[in-house]
């Protein structure tokens, strides 16, 4: 019997072995491809710790335990490709068999995502394999346990970036999307999380974005979604929104009154999507409607972190630059202020931002 990896040796994210294993600056080790997915999601903070990461973040190779990783691995040898073939081929059959129970295929699904965790390499193979068609009818399943756990295998293949582009080729948005719309609350959240880590990829931030109901099913999440779907819908929509088309669409769904309302009650992800739909003439007009926008930025300058006072601040850029409306009512608010005390602030961003918003602010006196 093959020896059981030490813990050490898997990703805290991931919970798989690590292939290149990094330090950040809390001490902590990732594997380089799971944190790094983590801070392009907009992250500056430990996963572990919570503790606020530096800007740029370092990630430190730890060349000693990819060492030992290296070492320990050529001892203990995984198991024979043959024997996963036969394997992976008789779990999928259960998972298209008319004759499977939804417990049978619930079981397969659990089976399938173990050894895509224990063989990160074996991810590429499964979707070669043909098993991607089986997992989508999953998707589609009535049953929430089935739906969910067809979702989180979805999740695991979608962590190979070779994979991201054929699992939408394959048809997985469409029936992503309607989880969103009518599975359970945890379904809604797998879903959501689904669609930002298929995001990564630029051409996959365009076909998602231009699929009907995609952007639409995130908004309304966003706004009846609770917890955990809310914070996995704001961030799919924030990583979709780097593409400047899907800006426009956001607001055309009606995202920024939400995201207005929720960045009052403290979500900082709702802040950085308004920085984003800000930088597009559509989200703009539709901001300065609301009388509420400045206050929630105006607090969040005063008693917000690092993170959200850079967004507010270039939330206010954006919109300052383009309302005279607004840049008075910013200058009436201590905006102009608040901002000459931020210009000596260790964050360069937040010392830019607010260099650049003061000269704004002079501007239109």
């Amino acid at each position: 019997m093959a020896a059981q990896l030490p813990d050490d040796f898997k990703c805290p994210i991931s919970l798989e072995i690590m292939a290149d294993p990094v330090i950040l600056s809390s001490g902590h080790t990732f594997d380089r491809s799971s944190i790094q997915r983590w801070l392009d999601s907009g992250h500056r903070t430990c996963p572990i710790t919570k503790f606020q990461l530096p800007e740029p973040p370092s990630l430190i190779p730890n060349h000693a335990l990819r060492s030992l990783i290296s070492n320990y691995t050529q001892l203990s040898p995984p198991k024979a490709a043959a024997t996963h073939h036969q394997e992976t081929q008789a779990l999928v059959y259960s998972l298209t068999s008319p004759s499977s129970s939804a417990g049978t295929k619930l079981q397969s699904l659990s089976q399938l995502n173990k050894l895509l965790k224990s063989n990160p390499g074996f991810r590429r193979k499964l979707t070669e394999s043909g098993a991607v068609s089986a997992v989508l009818r999953c998707v589609d399943s009535d049953d929430p346990g089935l739906q969910e756990k067809a979702l989180s295998l979805l999740l695991n293949l979608s962590l190979d970036d070779d994979n991201k582009v054929g699992l939408v080729a394959e048809g997985a948005i469409g029936r992503i999307v309607a989880a969103l719309r009518g599975g359970s609350p945890d379904c809604h959240a797998v879903a959501a999380t689904v669609l930002t880590s298929l995001a990564v990829v630029e051409v996959n931030k365009a076909t998602i974005g231009s699929y009907p109901d995609a952007i639409a099913a995130l908004v309304t999440l966003l706004r009846d979604g609770r917890g955990r779907e809310r914070k996995e819908a704001a961030t799919a929509l924030y990583t979709i929104c780097t593409f400047p088309e899907n800006r426009r669409r956001a607001v055309h769904s009606g995202a920024v009154p939400i995201l207005i309302r929720i960045a009052d009650l403290g979500l900082e992800r709702a802040v950085e999507l308004l920085a984003l739909l800000a930088k597009c003439r559509e989200g703009r007009q539709e901001m300065v409607k609301y009388d509420a926008i400045l206050e929630i930025l105006v607090s969040i300058l005063k008693k917000g972190n690092s993170r959200g006072i850079q967004y507010a601040l270039s939330t206010l850029n954006s919109l300052c630059s383009w309302s005279d409306r607004m840049c008075s009512d910013a200058k009436n608010d201590g905006v102009f202020e608040i901002c000459m005390g931020f210009l000596e602030d260790d964050n360069q961003k937040i010392s830019s931002f607010a260099s650049s918003l003061i000269q704004v602010l002079k501007g239109k006196q």
